[in-house]
């Protein structure tokens, strides 16, 4: 059995018909883009409580309703990493209420927030990590959209 030693959540994250992803870029690299989340806490409730906890840091945001839509699986030195993948809807956004810790660390680079068409053709031209990620979105985009507009229904 393999161990699992971290954890995190992401979001395919869409304000309108844009995804909202942040760009990076690290000196001696060249620019990359990924969706916004981060890893699981000892203290969150749950892995959709994590990724509500990163929208907060990364972007003073809120999310409606989030769906998990994909796993993603990391071969790690000391185990195996879990990406949670889920699809929401950016609700609120106030850049000046960021509170995660990277945005005090120069070293660590920029984080800049962009928004970019919600296609698979705009998806395609971004350096988007990881790439099995950017394929998924690339490849479902209208079922994305759809996961998104599905009204939820109690049993």
């Amino acid at each position: 059995m393999t161990t699992v030693v971290k954890r995190s959540a992401r979001a395919i994250l869409l304000d309108g018909y844009q995804l909202v992803l942040i760009k990076r870029t690290k000196p001696g690299r060249d620019p990359y883009w990924v969706t916004v989340g981060g890893g699981v806490e000892a203290d969150d409730e749950s892995i959709e409580a994590a990724l509500r906890r990163e929208v907060f840091e990364e972007l003073g945001g809120t999310v409606g309703r989030a769906q998990l839509v994909r796993l993603i699986t990391d071969d790690l030195d000391d185990g195996i990493g879990i990406q949670h993948i889920f699809v929401a809807r950016l609700v609120s956004m106030d850049l000046t209420a960021r509170t995660g810790t990277e945005f005090g660390k120069p070293e660590r680079g920029g984080y800049e927030v962009v928004q970019v068409p919600f296609t698979a053709a705009a998806v395609g031209e971004l350096n988007l990590m990881p790439p099995q990620l950017a394929q998924f979105i690339a490849d479902n985009t209208g079922a994305i959209l759809s996961v998104l507009d599905t009204p939820v229904r109690n049993p």
